[in-house]
């Protein structure tokens, strides 16, 4: 019997408990109206593995993916257009800047590192498929929606996108963001910035329950007839390098999982071959990752030596 599969009903609850005490070291973010009013205590798991399901905790609870949904964006493109060409636009290499770094894009000459940072984000949201921002349906852009679409039917999934996230968003717009976009234009790496940035803030607003994310996650944990293997090799190595900033070498050592992170406080840890775990738990720590997210992997993990590399 595999790791994931050994999990009891009574390690489960232990250790959501001593995550949600972890949690008293983050704190949820602020910048986003909508966001800031989150309960720092919320916690919910849920564990896909192949035959099972595990949840707990405040599972009903809607958030958006936020920075997550770069992972499937990077899947989406590879899809599409193949690794070759998306790998033309973007790096695969760790970034020791901050998720949002302006100085580290000019650093590198407007080459973003990775599709897991902002600048990386952005230029990969400005070539999804479909028309410009213009064209809209049900308050999506025609790309974001096929995105939507598509992850949907292939993950089973129920994404929507939260229009009054994507209000509150845009009320307090990144400057951060406004200024990656605008130097990728200026260099000639976005056709158009608003376009593309509002394009990436539509797919960040694209929310669900903690099982939508765990379905999702099951995507690169399994073998899909619908998707490519070399695709979900690049995009599971993409994410134990990027996908959690700074941190990410940190947790590659602690953990040995690929996982991606977002500021609406949804974490995925993917298991290959075994499953995938979905945390929402919003506060944050300074880097940006959920702070009990990360204790409950952490604890999961090694408990049933889930690390790639045992």
């Amino acid at each position: 019997m595999k790791g994931l599969d050994r999990l009891t009903t009574k390690e489960l609850s232990a250790w959501v408990q001593q995550a949600k005490i972890q949690a008293e070291r983050g704190q949820v973010v602020a910048r986003i109206p909508l966001l800031a009013l989150a309960d720092p205590g919320w916690f919910a798991v849920h564990i896909c593995c192949e035959s099972e399901q595990t949840i707990n905790g405040d599972t009903e609870r809607v958030f958006p993916l936020m920075s997550i949904i770069k992972t499937f964006s990077l899947l989406y493109l590879l899809e599409h257009l193949g690794a070759e060409t998306v790998f033309q636009w973007v790096g695969v290499e760790p970034s020791d800047a901050p998720f949002n770094s302006l100085e580290q894009l000019v650093a590198d000459r407007g080459r973003p590192r990775n599709p897991m940072i902002n600048s990386g984000a952005i230029t990969l949201a400005d070539k999804l498929p479909g028309k410009d921002a213009s064209d809209t349906y049900g308050g999506l852009c025609l790309r974001t929606q096929l995105f939507c679409q598509w992850l949907n039917q292939l993950a089973g999934c129920q994404l929507k996108l939260d229009e009054v996230m994507l209000t509150s968003v845009r009320s307090t717009r990144s400057p951060a963001n406004q200024a990656i976009a605008n130097y990728l234009a200026e260099i000639g790496h976005l056709e158009n910035p608003e376009t593309a940035l509002d394009t990436y803030e539509q797919m960040c607003c694209l929310s669900g329950r903690v099982e939508d994310l765990a379905l999702l996650g099951k995507l690169l944990a399994f073998e899909n007839s619908s998707l490519s293997s070399q695709h979900r090799r690049i995009v599971n190595a993409v994410m134990l390098t990027c996908g959690l900033y700074q941190a990410s070498a940190q947790f590659a050592v602690k953990i040995g999982l690929p996982m991606k992170s977002g500021i609406g406080g949804g974490l995925l840890a993917i298991v290959p071959g075994e499953g995938a775990i979905a945390c929402y738990s919003p506060a944050l720590d300074t880097v940006g990752n959920p702070v009990a997210g990360l204790a409950f992997v952490e604890a999961l993990a090694q408990k049933f030596k889930l690390s790639i590399f045992a």
